[in-house]
């Protein structure tokens, strides 16, 4: 499996902008398609969550309102549509596949290659 993630850039504070992630290879529905980030010299947090198959949504509580995890299954493409961006939602955003719904990385088997995010106050 490999994903690609794209949609990241540059806005300011208030503004949004909408991630993707494309699948290559199968996505079960037990699996779950994961977002995570990564601020500089921050570990990684987990952002949000959709199993494949039912479509259930999990979210960090911090970002619920904010962001929306959600699927195109024909296109094997996972979304992130994040709104009213704040400054310390800067970070280098990844997808990831994983085997559980789980909000820990170590429960995912595939991640993608990462996509800046930059919010300008």
């Amino acid at each position: 499996v490999q994903l690609q993630a794209s949609g990241g850039g540059q806005v300011q504070a208030g503004g949004s902008l909408r991630l993707s992630c494309a699948a290559s290879g199968r996505i079960f529905s037990s699996h779950v398609m994961g977002w995570f980030r990564q601020a500089p010299e921050k570990e990684r947090e987990f952002v949000a969550l959709i199993r494949w198959g039912r479509g259930n949504t999990y979210y960090t509580d911090s970002l619920k309102g904010r962001f929306t995890i959600f699927k195109d299954s024909a296109k094997n493409t996972v979304y992130l549509q994040m709104d009213s961006l704040k400054p310390e939602d800067t970070a280098v955003y990844y997808c990831a596949r994983g085997i559980q719904y789980s909000s820990t990385p170590k429960d995912y088997d595939f991640w993608g290659q990462g996509t800046q995010v930059t919010v300008s106050s």
